[in-house]
């Protein structure tokens, strides 16, 4: 399963990636994260956060890695729990006027047996989440 967005924001590329490749700043945009904390590294490529987000009523505990950090481009993160690894991808273009498109994208698998249940239950619920996500974005970042 998986949910994208694709938005504008005023404010430049390096500005927006320097924000969004520290991953603690979910806490400011995130509306599932309850917590997000470096455990190692520099904020660059392999560097891990514990982050702890709230679903349907559920707290999860996830471990998230930078996967991918590509200046001022592509910053992705993987998150990792017993039953389930995410995949945010929030790919950059700089639109010029101190403007920067963000194509959002958030990939979710889950184990089994919860992949049964999954599309049934969590479905229905990501597109109002990536909704409240880029509105919860744009004021961060445009503030």
């Amino acid at each position: 399963m998986h949910v994208e967005r694709i938005f504008a924001v005023q404010r430049p590329i390096d500005e927006v990636f320097d924000y969004l490749a520290d991953f603690t700043h979910t806490e400011e945009w995130d509306p599932g994260t309850v917590s997000t904390t470096r455990r190692s590294g520099d904020g660059g490529l392999g560097t891990t956060y514990d982050n702890v987000s709230e679903f349907l009523g559920r707290r999860v505990e996830l471990v998230y890695s930078t996967v991918t950090h590509a200046a001022p481009r592509r910053v992705r993160f993987r998150g990792r729990q017993r039953w389930s690894t995410t995949l945010d991808d929030l790919a950059l273009r700089d639109l010029g006027d101190g403007r920067t498109e963000i194509q959002y994208r958030a990939d979710f698998s889950f184990g089994f047996p919860i992949s049964l249940a999954a599309p049934f239950v969590v479905g229905p619920k990501l597109g109002d989440l990536a909704d409240e996500t880029v509105a919860s974005l744009r004021r961060a970042l445009e503030r």
